[in-house]
């Protein structure tokens, strides 16, 4: 099951459908006749074949896989009427010993055109700028990574089950088996897997109907014992023998309406479970939900079929999450331990994960579902019993717009924060903030409860009153946009939010800022000597992370001098803004060229913003693997992004911020030569220029003037210049990286993350 169903919105039992209601060529009550029902569906929308199986190698490997074959309808034939169909196909591969799950999804070579369509249409409901991003790859003629496309037309027979999709091919043989075959040649793996059915097919959901909000009904049967034999094809070339258990299921729907392209809305989240258990027993559920209505319930149908084959449907079970897994690609929230109960069967089975990375990305289910190799143990019917099986869980995440993508960096970030910086530091957490194991003997008369009291409290403050921590997101998303993996680097993503806290309160202390993030800044609390500490401390707790035994020695060298050389360049940049402009300004108001000024004050921002923005993109980079070009590339792209913020920066500054962070005109009361004031120079006559520079000199308190300044450099065109070379900056930088980094869900993201900058209003 990879595709969302949708049953009656009751969770009762209902009354067993009358199947003659139903399409013509939907199954008749008893037996299900596989020679008829295996084929193709012409009445259907949707339609898909679905395996999994677990198996060992004679050498003792043990792998377990799952796929799907999918078709789904896209429009009519003008002249026969029929429908016209794309073809996908998702599958994995779990090496139980080696912990890795490798992925792969085909889609349909009209998979770009039925995207764009799907967007014109209004169709993806994804946040605008996501789309935007996305129609661009769509307009290349491209998927985005890990999705690739077919390179034939699937090949779908239909007088015998034989699908065909490249490499790819699922097809029943005269002996009644079915031969799976699959192969991702980049990934370097294969299977070819004989699965023999055991048992009769079972019927799902209500007598096989699985029914739907709006008319879209489904049909749903499958095989969950069969023998398994054939061959594994491992990354290092290695062919595997094998043989152990499989699962086959297929589901069908009937058409909701005359066309294809006609949406019905639905949004909603589902568990689904496969089990084989040792006492001879499987058992199949599903659990789902509307997100439309809070995550109510709307629709659970457990099945547990005894050795026979003899079926059972239930719909009073729990299925209950318990422990939670991140993902660093999409920060989607994942289950990775269950608690399945069914009571009137003594069922009472503790579900976990094989290991948590076991997340498909893909376009057919954005951002993305969890699919993977579970375990479980516990009772049945007072017997103890273990198995195997796959859970799927979709739905869930809900982070459909950039805005709720960062808050769950944001969430992300803070459990990294609370990880180095614990309020409540174990020794040999403390051991790790102040020392090492060597030197040990550092802590000989430390007072734990001081240190968190004058070093970590202080920083704690400023960080736990939020931000939106897209700095710590640039480096996992360089790792990955490279072909890295962000995952082994979740614990990194507090070392940019401590650079950044750090140069924070000590820009307070040297700015006289008494406001940090809604409340009263570090020194005003702490006073000025423990804020400067803290804040330098900040620059240098997160060098605990370059310890890390993942990185090579080689890349560790380069991470220092790329750190250092960072802080050498925001230092300067620091010392040039305090110091600030006022010298230039006479020449500049009298002769109304303001190049040198303007280019003075993007220096400090390059310096002070961009450097180690770019700093953190590089360093993904290279964690991930990039070469020489994509590192740079990206480097260069972060570097256009950081000035771009901080010149969007000066002009939200003059426009205002959203939810009044800030006050509108701050600057103007600070009497700041900001890049818009710098612009004004060359835009407005000599009278103006003297007028503007007097008045901001002068620090003005009162609204009307503020008002009075930013309604001149509005009129003379100063803030459009600014926000058109921001824009600039970007796309200029975005132009060179789109030729270094392939097209990928990562790559869409930071695209449409370029836009947030240059539209944020925070």
């Amino acid at each position: 099951m990879s595709v969302p169903v949708n049953p009656d919105p009751s969770a009762e039992v209902q009354a067993t459908p009358v199947i003659d209601s139903y399409p013509s060529d939907w199954p008749d009550s008893g037996p299900i006749d596989l020679q008829v029902h295996d084929l193709p569906h012409d009445s259907s929308t949707i339609e898909w074949w679905y395996q999994n199986a677990h198996v060992a190698s004679t050498t003792g490997r043990t792998f377990s896989l799952f796929a799907s074959f999918f078709r789904m309808a896209i429009g009519r034939d003008e002249v026969t009427r029929q429908f016209t169909y794309a073809h996908s196909i998702t599958w994995a591969l779990v090496d139980v010993d080696n912990q890795t799950y490798l992925m792969d999804s085909v889609v349909d070579q009209c998979a770009p055109v039925e995207g764009l369509k799907m967007i014109e249409r209004g169709k993806d409901t994804a946040d605008k700028l996501l789309q935007r991003a996305l129609k661009e790859v769509f307009e290349k003629g491209n998927v985005p990574h890990p999705d690739r496309m077919l390179l034939a037309p699937a090949l779908v027979n239909k007088t015998t089950l034989d699908l065909v999709y490249d490499a790819n091919r699922f097809r029943k043989r005269d002996d009644g088996t079915y031969q799976l075959i699959l192969d991702h040649p980049e990934q370097g793996i294969a299977a070819e897997l004989i699965f023999t059915p055991l048992i009769s097919p079972v019927r799902h959901g209500d007598n096989g109907v699985v029914k739907g909000t709006g008319g879209e009904d489904m049909f749903y049967y499958f095989i969950p014992q069969c023998e398994v034999h054939g061959t594994i094809t491992t990354p290092d070339q290695q062919v595997h023998e094998v043989e152990g258990s499989g699962w086959y299921d297929h589901e069908f729907g009937k058409p909701t309406n005359e066309n294809p392209d006609v949406d019905i809305h639905h949004d909603i989240a589902w568990n689904w479970v496969s089990l084989q258990l040792s006492n001879g027993y499987q058992v199949s559920g599903y659990d789902l939900f509307d997100n439309t209505k809070g995550g109510e319930g709307c629709g659970r149908w457990a099945i547990v079929i005894d050795p026979e084959g003899n079926s059972r449907n239930i719909t009073d079970f729990s299925f209950t999450p318990t422990e939670i897994w991140t993902s660093s690609r999409t920060f989607t929230r994942y289950p990775t331990r269950w608690q399945l109960q069914i009571p009137e069967l003594g069922v009472d089975l503790r579900i976990r994960a094989e290991f948590p990375e076991q997340e498909f990305i893909t376009i057919i289910s954005k951002p993305a579902f969890w699919e993977g190799r579970i375990r479980a143990e516990g009772t049945f019917d007072e017997g103890a019993v273990t198995g195997l099986g796959f859970i799927e869980r979709s739905g869930f995440a809900n982070i459909e717009k950039l805005e709720d993508f960062f808050k769950a960096v944001t969430r992300e970030t803070r459990k990294s924060v609370e990880a180095m910086l614990p309020l409540e530091p174990t020794d040999e957490q403390f051991l790790r903030l102040v020392a090492s194991e060597p030197n040990r003997h550092f802590l000989n008369g430390l007072d734990k409860e001081r240190y968190v009291e004058r070093v970590i409290r202080p920083i704690r403050e400023i960080i736990d009153r939020g931000g939106k921590c897209w700095r710590s997101y640039a480096v996992l998303a360089c790792i990955d946009v490279v072909g890295g993996n962000s995952q082994n680097f979740m614990d990194w993503l507090v070392w940019p939010e401590l650079l950044h806290t750090g140069s924070l309160i000590i820009d307070d202390v040297q700015d006289r800022s008494a406001i940090r993030r809604g409340g009263p800044s570090c020194h005003e609390v702490h006073g000025e000597a423990l804020a400067i500490n803290a804040g330098n401390a900040c620059y240098f707790i997160g060098q605990v992370l370059m310890l890390d035994d993942r990185l090579t020695p080689e890349l560790k060298l380069k991470v220092y001098e790329l750190y250092f050389e960072t802080m050498r360049a925001a230092h300067a940049g620091q010392s040039i803004d305090i110091s600030g402009f006022y010298d230039l300004m006479p020449g500049v108001v009298e002769s109304g060229e303001s190049q040198e000024l303007e280019k003075r004050i993007l220096g400090v921002h390059r310096l002070k913003s961009a450097v180690p923005a770019s700093m953190l993109a590089e360093l993904g980079a290279m964690q991930g693997g990039g070469s020489k070009e994509q590192v740079a590339g990206l480097g260069d792209f972060f570097e256009a992004l950081g000035l771009a913020f901080q010149i969007i920066d000066d002009v939200l500054n003059l426009r205002g911020f959203k939810n009044d962070l800030k006050d509108k005109g701050e600057d103007i009361t600070a009497g700041k030569i900001t890049l818009p004031v710098a612009r004004a120079m060359a835009y407005l006559p000599h009278p103006d220029r003297e007028w503007l520079w007097q008045t901001v000199n002068s620090k003005p308190k009162d609204r009307e003037t503020i008002g009075a300044v930013i309604e001149k450099l509005e009129a003379c065109g100063a803030i459009d210049a600014c926000q058109q070379q921001a824009e600039g900056l970007v796309e200029e930088a975005w132009k060179r990286l789109d030729r270094l980094v392939p097209d990928s869900a990562v790559k869409i993201r930071l695209r449409a993350f370029s836009w947030y900058v240059l539209n944020r209003h925070y």
